[in-house]
């Protein structure tokens, strides 16, 4: 559709300079949406000031406004859907090109009918796409306006119906002006942020009411839903953000709150320990993330306005240097790692399973970790054009999230925590989504944090339902055997693990295959063609492909089969609550109560249905009408702060393939777990969670591969006992030596040298010349007046002598000056 778009409509694609493509007039849902964060942001005040006199604690605030909010999202997401197909009021700027009257001679129609035509088939050989070719743009104006206005529509050839451009809809007013630069509030709403205001309030809310259980009675119970909202308040404040200032201070609310959440229990110091590691991890990328958006706002905003569609349109006009782009993308990228789990920076993610499960659930399926992918998907002229990933095969983008994907998914299957299992899952799963941004396929990265969504936080409320009952996290001492205790919760866990590992027909298969699609790298029956030829890409997406399957495989062996191994330990969430909590109690597992429960059951329809939102195209036995819904509505195909890509062609044999190998990692990890761990174990009567004489045992090189994983590749060990150790002990040291030695020395010197200096100053000038010179001038006054005072006889005849003396000099003088 895009490549379409961009030859039947080269101005749209263009830039602003031709159309624009956002409004100012829409829907009251529309325009309005700024209600949606402001409801649970009012939620955080009213439970902080009237949260502990309430009934419930607090708690009926929060889920009252979110609830709320959930449900102007979804009005808001129907609005939208009415808007992107049926909008035809005025655009928010005059365009640029010449408007057309309106009036077409029949020539004029067939030629341009005729190249578009020509131009589309040519559109269809670079996309692989059987989409008909678009006719002309009909710009109507309207007079009765002072400045003429637009309405924009594109008419598909040869089906009379309407295909209409898309416009997104922007608010904005001026906060503050400041050295003639207008700083700006507002709200931007397209496919994109409609999408995330339906993920996080819908999220937000299932957190909410699962944490009435899974929480209660525990001894910050105020404070934990105060901040729930204000998290959910900050993330939705983000996705609603129209320029790149309000982006940065929701990014940062973003941060400060997942701070407070996950040192919910700061008084161990592993946990406060980990809300510090989140902390500053993310504000190593927030250094990249100002250097990115400052240059922006010169390069881009020509230091005059921070708007994130003029931003964009300014890239996509291309009057913004390669160089600066290059700069910014890269800055940029370093954000993306810290926030997004991007390797390097992943390292806090683990860690921040620390907190309760349900804010990790929250975290890591709609709000902290999803913005930095939010954020390229927003900013996506940046990194398209400054990465070049159009045409090409390698990008830093696209790399990082390959890498990602593989090393993530590797350490999933050493970890014994059921959160880390996950955690790492979710650092895996991210990359997917940067891979699939770096490779061009937009609309399949943001797909795919759609699904993702549902069935990560499916899985992580599933664990803490195991948790709930077992009071542990360790699956190997704790767990086993908990599907006799739990069925409903193992039959929402085993949903939510299938699509986690992209088995069709579930959710995760159909976003998985579209970005293994996207990348263009598939060669076999003609390709798939898209963006470029990204192959290592893709074969980095079947290794992830078999990994997800392996180590979840491996979780639910772990976690529900084989036989139970007890709970001797309390070490899960509610080991952190009061001592007459109710659920911290000892005996047989048992399954968990509606409140946790329903979640999971939501969760998990979504988990299996979402996927058929974006069924490719051409999909037989499905009509045109059902296929690439999301796409159409999601995607700003044409708009004029999207760059033109193109779509990968979808492909039975590269689906059949990348199924295949999935299986083959759930087959891998079944016959080892569930056939030949579990039969040792009924066999000797022990409870085994691997095999004794393992391939990890007898072998060195896979030891030592163990060994690097279970180090977690000694990353912890260079950040904290190399960089950190160094820091704080030798560079310390080195850094206090020449503080004394050098600097204090330099100081102390020029300090003794000026004591010196000033001491003699004092004894040879002071004291030597001017105390000589004031004291000289004093003799000689005292010595005239002592010779003068031997005139002042009291004789009047003295006087008048002196008088007439005077008076004689005086005389003299003039008779001598006349005479000259």
């Amino acid at each position: 559709m895009n490549s379409l778009l961009a030859t039947a409509l080269p101005f749209v694609t263009e830039g602003p300079s031709e159309v624009s493509s956002v409004t100012n007039d829409a829907s009251w849902f529309l325009e309005n949406a700024w209600i949606i964060p402001l409801l649970p942001a009012v939620s955080f005040l009213l439970i902080l000031f009237f949260g502990k006199r309430m009934p419930k604690k607090g708690a009926e605030f929060g889920i009252a406004a979110v609830g709320i909010a959930f449900v102007l999202a979804v009005l808001t997401g129907f609005s939208w859907l009415d808007h992107r197909d049926n909008f035809d009021g005025p655009l928010a700027e005059s365009p640029s090109v010449t408007a057309d009257d309106g009036h077409h001679d029949d020539d004029a129609d067939h030629s341009d009918d005729a190249d578009h035509s020509d131009d589309a088939d040519h559109s269809d050989e670079a996309d692989h796409s059987d989409e008909e070719a678009l006719g002309v743009a009909v710009i109507d104006q309207d007079g009765t306006s002072s400045s003429d206005t637009v309405v924009l529509t594109v008419e598909a050839e040869g089906e009379g119906g309407g295909e209409h451009a898309y416009v997104a809809v922007q608010k904005s007013t001026q906060w503050l002006q400041s050295g003639g630069i207008e700083f700006n509030a507002g709200i931007l709403v397209d496919g994109l942020s409609v999408m995330m205001l339906f993920v996080v309030t819908l999220i937000s809310l299932l957190v909410h009411i699962y944490s009435t259980d899974y929480v209660s009675g525990d001894r910050r119970y105020t404070h934990y839903f105060a901040f729930l909202s204000l998290f959910t308040a900050s993330m939705l404040f983000f996705v609603l953000s129209d320029n790149i200032l309000q982006m940065i201070v929701g990014w940062e609310l973003v941060g400060v709150c997942s701070f407070a959440l996950i040192g919910h229990w700061w008084e161990e110091k592993p946990n406060s320990d980990a809300a510090l590691k989140a902390f500053l991890t993310n504000r190593v990328g927030d250094v990249g993330l100002l250097v990115g958006m400052i240059t922006l706002f010169f390069a881009a905003g020509g230091g005059q306005t921070f708007d994130t569609l003029a931003i964009n349109n300014a890239i996509n006009q291309g009057t913004v240097g390669h160089t600066a782009l290059v700069v910014a993308a890269a800055a940029l990228m370093a954000a993306v790692m810290s926030k997004s789990g991007q390797f390097i920076l992943h390292t806090w993610l683990p860690d921040a399973m620390a907190g309760p499960t349900p804010v990790s659930a929250l975290i890591h399926a709609a709000t902290m970790v999803v913005a930095g992918i939010y954020m390229v998907a927003r900013l996506y002229p940046v990194f398209f054009e400054g990465m070049q990933i159009g045409g090409s095969s390698i990008n830093l983008l696209s790399t990082v999230g390959a890498i990602t994907l593989v090393f993530a998914g590797l350490l999933a299957f050493v970890q014994t925590d059921i959160k880390k299992v996950l955690a790492y899952s979710t650092v895996s799963q991210l990359g997917y989504m940067a891979m699939a941004l770096g490779v061009g396929a937009w609309t399949a990265a943001v797909f795919h944090l759609f699904t993702h969504a549902f069935f990560k936080a499916n899985l992580f409320l599933g664990s803490g339902s195991v948790a709930h009952a077992v009071h542990s996290f360790d699956m190997k001492k704790s767990m086993g055997g908990m599907k006799k205790f739990m069925p409903r919760t193992y039959i929402t866990f085993i949903i939510g693990s299938i699509a986690l590992a992209g088995l069709p027909p579930l959710a995760g298969f159909w976003s998985k295959d579209e970005i293994l699609v996207g990348t263009g790298g598939w060669g076999l029956f003609g390709g798939t063609g898209g963006n470029g030829a990204y192959t290592f890409h893709l074969l980095m997406g079947m290794v992830g492909a078999a990994l997800t399957a392996a180590y979840m495989t491996r979780c639910i062996y772990l976690t529900f089969h084989g036989e139970y191994r007890g709970n001797d330990a309390h070490d899960d969430d509610h080991a952190h609550a009061d001592d007459d909590d109710a659920h911290a109690h000892h005996g047989d597992p048992h399954e968990s109560g509606p409140r946790i429960l329903w979640p999971l059951y939501i969760l998990s329809g979504f988990s299996i249905l979402v996927g058929f939102l974006n069924l490719p195209k051409g999909l037989t036995g499905v009509p045109d009408s059902w296929q690439l819904r999301f796409e159409h509505f999601i995607e700003p195909a044409g708009a004029s702060y999207f760059p033109a890509i193109a779509h990968g062609a979808p492909s039975w044999s590269l689906a059949i393939v990348s199924t295949a190998i999935a299986l083959a990692g759930i087959g891998g990890a079944y016959w080892y777990y569930f056939v030949k761990v579990d039969g040792l174990a009924k066999q000797t009567g022990q409870h085994l969670t691997e095999l004794p004489n393992g391939f990890v045992t007898t072998n060195k090189l896979a030891r030592t591969g163990h060994k690097v994983l279970v180090e977690k590749y000694y990353l912890d060990h260079l950040y904290t006992g190399v960089i950190a150790g160094f820091t704080k002990g030798p560079l310390a040291r080195a850094t206090y030596w020449v503080n004394q030695n050098i600097i204090d020395g330099f100081i102390n010197t020029t300090g003794e040298t000026a004591v010196k200096v000033g001491r003699g100053v004092y004894d040879k000038i002071d004291q030597g010349v001017i105390e000589g010179v004031v004291n000289g001038s004093g003799k000689v006054s005292d010595a005239t007046g002592e010779e003068l005072r031997h005139i002042n006889t009291g004789k009047v005849q003295n006087y008048a002598a002196i008088l007439f003396a005077g008076a004689a000099v005086l005389a003299g003088a003039f008779i001598i000056a006349l005479a000259l």
